[in-house]
């Protein structure tokens, strides 16, 4: 945590308003300016808003939402405590996020909803997605500072969902720093700071007017005449102002996080086995830095380890896998081929360096 960001939790620490105020109020109206978003509600969490945003598209028993499998759960146990089925789609293998495609054909009468996640910092192109005819939700947990031809990414979707968890591109707070690797070297890439802003924990929902004012109805429910669903699921002060604070460095934050990937290309761009992604200007805020390799990963990630690198599968599993499904060969595919690299504005750029070094070593081992 910054000193700008300590004093600003401090002001709200004296003020002894410590719960959702005016530090969210302004949070959110800061946010919807940054996004071009007619109004933002913040919430708890990331998983939170989504399951927020759903329920504000009605969303409920007897739906289906299409949901990528290449994906984190959260977005399957959002559409299941909605009362609806999620409808697992497959990847798109030059994007990494959902194939529009796939998605076309997964379609039924029952089909509520489609969440398009922006993988890893890339704002996905979603004329494809809008033209299905079905509403559509943005998961902009790791792009947010994204944009597609000149807009923001998760301004032209029905709603957008953002998070800003400690591993976020934008947090509201969370550990940084470093672990120690196995073999006491300092390691590079604590993954507890990748988010692009952090709030410690927190999320938000973008879109019209009318649809957000259903989601800040729905998030705290004391002192309500009518007894229908409702949550805790309000943001802090505290939390707000730390991403405020963090919300006026995300320039500097995204800016950073494109050097160390252009850092990442140029070293890594020769190395045999291994294919970094191509630069998308503006449309990538890389929230992750992700690789293909041309072998096994686990050798290979435990290999990283003992040189003191923390790299990892960006996504921890396919969703299909857990529940025994078959019919997913591209995310099938990317789950034995992408690796993630330490990515995040703190990492130096000899430690940029000592990551592709390593990477490089070990393929060549």
């Amino acid at each position: 945590m910054s000193a700008e960001d300590a004093e600003r939790v401090a002001r709200v620490v004296r003020s002894g308003r410590l719960a959702q105020g005016a530090e969210v109020e302004a949070f959110e109206r800061e946010l919807a300016t940054r996004l071009g978003a007619a109004a933002v509600a913040a919430v708890s969490s990331g998983s939170a808003a989504l399951e927020l945003a759903l329920r504000a598209l009605d969303v409920g028993p007897g739906d289906e939402v299409v949901v990528p499998t290449y994906a984190c759960d959260a977005l399957h146990h959002a559409v299941t405590r909605c009362g609806a089925a999620p409808v697992l789609a497959d990847a798109d293998p030059e994007t990494f996020g959902p194939s529009a495609k796939d998605v076309a054909h997964r379609l039924t009468r029952r089909a509520r909803a489609v969440v398009v996640v922006h993988p890893f910092g890339l704002a996905l192109d979603l004329d494809a997605f809008l033209a299905l005819g079905v509403p559509v939700v943005e998961d902009c947990a790791q792009a947010i500072g994204a944009r597609d031809r000149g807009s923001p990414v998760g301004s032209r979707g029905d709603a957008a969902v953002f998070s800003f968890a400690p591993t976020k591109v934008l947090t509201c707070g969370g550990p940084g720093g470093r672990a120690v690797g196995s073999r006491g070297a300092l390691a590079i890439g604590s993954f507890y700071a990748t988010k692009l802003i952090t709030s410690g924990e927190g999320g938000a929902v973008a879109g019209p007017a009318e649809r957000v004012a259903r989601v800040r109805d729905a998030r705290d429910y004391d002192e309500r005449e009518e007894l229908i669903p409702r949550f805790n699921f309000k943001l802090t002060d505290i939390q707000a102002a730390l991403g405020r604070s963090q919300l006026g460095r995300l320039d500097t934050f995204v800016a950073r996080r494109r050097a160390i990937a252009t850092r990442y290309r140029a070293r890594l761009g020769s190395v045999a086995g291994c294919h970094p992604p191509r630069d998308r200007g503006e449309r990538h805020v890389f929230h992750r830095f992700v690789v293909t390799i041309e072998r096994p990963l686990g050798p290979l990630i435990d290999d990283l380890r003992e040189r003191g690198v923390m790299a990892r599968r960006p996504v921890f599993r396919p969703i299909h896998r857990a529940l025994g499904l078959a019919g997913y060969p591209e995310a099938d595919r990317l789950w034995t081929q992408c690796l993630s690299l330490p990515c995040y504005p703190s990492l130096a750029d000899a430690e940029v360096d000592a990551v592709g070094a390593a990477l490089a070593e070990a393929l060549q081992a």
